[in-house]
């Protein structure tokens, strides 16, 4: 069995709300999506060594709608 992400695995979505102006906040990805042009590409089991977050989480991007701030969450793995 493998430990994946549900939100890039498509399996679950997480609604957050911006703590600055209230807006939705929109998954942009995993972080490590942001690294370089080719991060997207790499193995998960490369990738996961650099995001900052335990093994068993993947660090995912967030976004608002409005005022376009930022913030990191991590998003606990699941087994399949």
């Amino acid at each position: 069995m493998d430990m994946v992400c549900p939100l890039c695995n498509g399996i679950q979505e997480i609604i957050d709300q911006c703590n600055i102006c209230g807006s939705k906040m929109i998954d942009e990805g995993p972080l490590v999506n942001y690294l370089d042009d080719y991060s997207p590409y790499l193995s998960n089991d490369i990738t996961q060594l650099v995001d900052g977050a335990p093994h068993d989480k993947c660090m995912h991007l967030f976004k608002c709608e409005r005022c376009e701030k930022d913030k990191r969450i991590e998003i606990q793995r699941v087994r399949i």
